[in-house]
């Protein structure tokens, strides 16, 4: 049975309707836990992991090439810390930053789901004195699977629809 947010309602006993609803708030916290391990891991603090191996599967990858190029095409998410929270990262001279995930849209097809989720992300970074932020918007399209454990993540992509820097006084 496949189902999502337009045609869950029509066709479909109680019962799917309930589970409907249950797999959709459960894939909800999913993309909100993956920005709270960004935010609540600042100040050098980088066990991003904490809340990230319970939103992705342990073989899960992510394509964020959009934001780095090549080397980050379909890799582990695990590598994915590491290139962000690194001395050198992408993250490296940022000084405050938060991620807001959207509600997500979300087909559901037995034990796998295919969800977009809209983000903005705001960074507020310091370069030679000089302040600056940077804010992000796009979407990340994931594959899910319902594992023992709950709905996790298989693969992620980031799609970005726009990005701006703009100095701060």
């Amino acid at each position: 049975m496949t189902t999502n947010a337009t045609r869950q309602n029509t066709g479909h006993s109680p019962e799917q309707r309930l589970q409907y609803l249950e797999d959709r708030i459960e894939i909800q916290d999913l993309m909100v836990r993956y920005g709270l391990g960004q935010d609540l891991h600042e100040d050098g603090d980088n066990d991003v992991l904490e809340q990230w191996d319970s939103v992705f599967a342990p073989e899960a990858r992510v394509d964020y090439s959009v934001a780095g190029g090549p080397q980050l095409k379909d890799i582990p998410f695990r590598d994915l810390v590491e290139v962000m929270r690194a001395p050198d990262g992408s993250m490296s001279g940022l000084l405050k930053w938060q991620h807001f995930q959207g509600f997500s849209t979300v087909d559901i097809n037995g034990d796998r789901a295919v969800a977009r989720t809209q983000h903005l992300h705001t960074h507020k970074g310091d370069t030679d004195g000089q302040g600056w932020n940077l804010i992000q918007t796009g979407f990340f399209v994931d594959r899910l699977e319902r594992r023992a454990e709950g709905w996790r993540i298989v693969h992620r992509t980031l799609e970005i629809i726009w990005m701006d820097t703009f100095a701060t006084v």
